[in-house]
Formats: structure tokens, C-alpha cells, sequence
């Protein structure tokens, strides 16, 4: 009987939990050494995008005058400065909870969307900045003490109290000094660098984002229907395929000027047909399964079939495609901020190289910095791109 009882326990004990799919290659992901230092610098460079404001401002931090302590840079604070800080707050929560993954993608829509609308119709800070007056009130010694950012500059700061300002090599002014020296406006190289983070990151996610969305779309309605759907799906992708995205950009920003929505909109509306190969090619393969079967002989509405049994099981290909999306939207803005048609007022990378290059002399902290931040950011977006190729493909997996 005792027997009986120990066969019947070890047969109802439960198992180790099994990973699913995309669990397993993201774990197989995260031990490659390469993805771990592209995940690392992608992290490092979301820091620094959100909390740009605390890292580089003009603006104080807190500053004591006549015993009376305010802050001038909370109250300097931009709709979306106070979007982004509610958006990682909400990603760190939410990674928290033990909810369903669609709970959560649901979740962080809401509170991004309500902390955008909320933020800028709440949020009204100053339309006019004269940076210098805290300086001049410092020299002056109307502040009992100040507390300053780690780079006491705003990228937009380009230091008229001090004179006739323009292109100075790091560290050369002991009075003012400047880790990587100044552009040919006289602001402070550093304080672009980690604001124009911001435009890097957006453009890359944003304009991935709205591609992601189409091609998902289209190539799943292509890959389950098949047939005439497949058929008009395949030669409107080659129509969009046909469409140069650079000349378009070119042609857009040359008509309407540089705007940083239109680009993101622009690139995503015409990058979306790689990912609707993906997509296609996998749910041709999934729809004959039995669980796709399983889930139409029981009646369930399309998009269940399609965005709920079927797209978990094939999205592992659209995550290498969207890795490197990202990072080829990063280098599209790039190349038009070089060529001296991007963002005019707003930092970018690209633009500081455009600087580089338009001076007299060779100014090689003008190249060096920007350089070499869009060569490490796409460099970390290839590192894991590739890592989630060798996870889902066996004949690309590295042996050990």
C-alpha cells in the first residue's frame, strides 16, 4: 500500500515550470555576452534620456535666497520631462507584477497616454529661459548656497555672460570648464550629448513602434487567409518596398521643414514590410497546427485566433527584424541631421557631426563624441539583434 501511495505521489508532484517560446530564447538571449553589453548601454542611454534634465540644466537644483529654498529646475520642468519619469515609473511597477503580459502591455498604455495628455495640458513652464541670471545672481551673492546639476549647463545655454563664445576644445577654459568642450555656438557638448539621447531613442522606438503595429497587422490577416489576401498583401508590400525612405524624408523635411513627429511617422510607415515578411511566413506555418485548428473549431473571433494563440507563438522573428529596425531609424535621422536637414533647434547626434565638418579647422571633439555614441548605440542594437538570430535559429546557434 505504501508503494501504491509513493508511485501515486511522485505521479501528482508537480514538475519543474516550463518556459515557454519566448521565455526560453530570451533567457538564451541574456547569456550571450554580447547581448548583455547591448542591453547594458541601451539601458545606460534610457537613464540618461529620462533623467536628462537632473544630469544637465542651467537650471539649479535647489538654491536658498534670503532663507527662502525653491527650485528653479522643477519648476523649469517640460510636459514631456514629467512624461518620461511617469513612463519608467510605470515600467518598473508593472515588471513587478505577476499579471498576464497583455495586462500589462494594456496597462502601460493607459498610463502613458494619461500622463502625456495630463502632462501637457497641466504642464506650462516658462516660454522665456535667460539661463544667465543664475549665474549673475550667484556672482552677485544673492544665493545663501546653490546645489547645481553634474553638467551646470542647458544644451540650449550658449553662455552670452561670458563673452564671445564659440568652439573650445575639452578643458581648455580653466574658469568654465567643459568635459567635452563646446559647439560652435558655445554650448556644452556633453549637455546635447545626453539631451540629444532623447531624440536617438524616441525616433528608434517610435518609428519601430508604428512599423511593428502595420506589419503585425498586415502580415498576420496575410499569413492566415492566404490566397487573394496574400496575394494583394504581397504587392502592396513590393509597392512600399519600392519607396526610397531617405528621399522621401529628404523630400518631406525640404517642403515642410524638420519635424521630429513627421520623421518618426515617415520611417515607420515605410518600414514596415520586412516585419509583414516575418510575420506572413510564420503564420503560414502556424495555421496548419492543431491548436490553430483546435481555436477555430471552437468558434473563437479572428483576432483571438490571430493576436492571442498565433502571434505569441511566432514573435520571435519579428524581435530580431524590430532590433534592428530600431537602430536603422537611429541612423536615418542621422544621416539628415549631418546633411543639415534635420531638428535645427532641438540637439541631435547628427547634427553635432554636421558641425564637425562645416568648421574651418577639424574639431575633433565635434566628431569624436556624437561619432561615437550612434557608433556604439547601433552597435548594442546589432549585438542583440544577432543574439536573438543565433536563439531562434539552430543552424546560426554558436557552440560553445
Amino acid at each position: 500500500m505504501s508503494d501504491v501511495l509513493a508511485v501515486n505521489k511522485n505521479a501528482t508532484a508537480p514538475g519543474p515550470a516550463r518556459r515557454s517560446y519566448s521565455a526560453q530564447m530570451l533567457r538564451e538571449v541574456y547569456l550571450k555576452f554580447g547581448a548583455r553589453i547591448g542591453l547594458a548601454w541601451i539601458g545606460v542611454l534610457v537613464l540618461v534620456a529620462v533623467f536628462a534634465p537632473f544630469l544637465a540644466n542651467s537650471h539649479p537644483l535647489l538654491v536658498s535666497e534670503g532663507g527662502t529654498r525653491h527650485s528653479p529646475l522643477l519648476r523649469a520642468l517640460t510636459a514631456a520631462d514629467v512624461s518620461l519619469l511617469v513612463i519608467l515609473a510605470a515600467v518598473l511597477v508593472l515588471s513587478f507584477l505577476r499579471v498576464a503580459f497583455r495586462y500589462k502591455v494594456l496597462a502601460f498604455t493607459v498610463i502613458a497616454l494619461t500622463s502625456s495628455l495630463a502632462s501637457y495640458f497641466l504642464i506650462s513652464p516658462p516660454q522665456l529661459t535667460i539661463y544667465e541670471q543664475y549665474r549673475e545672481a550667484e556672482t552677485a551673492g544673492r544665493y545663501d548656497w546653490i546645489v547645481r546639476t553634474p553638467i551646470a549647463y542647458s544644451p540650449k545655454d550658449y553662455q552670452r555672460d561670458a563673452g564671445e563664445t564659440g568652439l573650445q576644445a575639452p578643458l581648455s577654459d580653466p574658469a568654465r570648464p567643459h568635459l567635452m568642450g563646446t559647439d560652435e555656438n558655445g554650448a556644452d557638448v556633453l549637455s546635447r550629448m545626453i539631451h540629444a539621447s532623447r531624440i536617438a531613442l524616441g525616433i528608434g522606438f517610435v518609428a519601430t513602434g508604428i512599423a511593428l503595429v502595420i506589419g503585425v497587422f498586415i502580415g498576420g490577416l496575410m499569413g492566415y487567409f492566404s490566397g487573394v489576401v496574400d496575394m494583394i498583401g504581397m504587392r502592396l508590400v513590393e509597392t512600399f518596398e519600392a519607396v526610397p525612405t531617405l528621399f522621401l524624408l529628404l523630400t518631406f523635411v525640404a517642403f515642410f521643414g524638420a519635424n521630429l513627429y513627421m520623421m518618426m511617422v515617415i520611417i515607420g510607415l515605410t518600414g514596415w514590410t520586412g516585419y509583414t515578411r516575418f510575420v506572413r511566413a510564420e503564420f503560414l506555418k502556424l495555421r496548419q497546427q492543431e491548436f490553430v485548428q483546435a481555436a477555430v473549431a471552437c468558434g473563437l473571433p479572428l483576432r483571438s485566433i490571430l493576436f492571442r494563440h498565433m502571434l505569441p507563438n511566432g514573435i520571435a522573428p519579428i524581435l530580431v527584424g524590430a532590433s534592428f529596425g530600431v537602430a536603422s531609424a537611429i541612423l536615418a535621422e542621422a544621416t539628415l541631421s549631418f546633411l543639415g536637414l534635420g531638428l535645427v533647434d532641438d540637439p541631435s547626434w547628427g547634427q553635432m557631426l554636421n558641425q564637425a565638418v562645416q568648421a574651418a579647422t577639424f574639431n575633433w571633439w565635434m566628431a569624436a563624441f556624437p561619432g561615437g555614441a550612434i557608433f556604439l548605440t547601433v552597435f548594442a542594437y546589432n549585438l542583440i539583434g544577432e543574439a536573438m538570430r543565433d536563439a531562434i535559429d539552430p543552424y546560426l546557434k554558436k557552440t560553445a
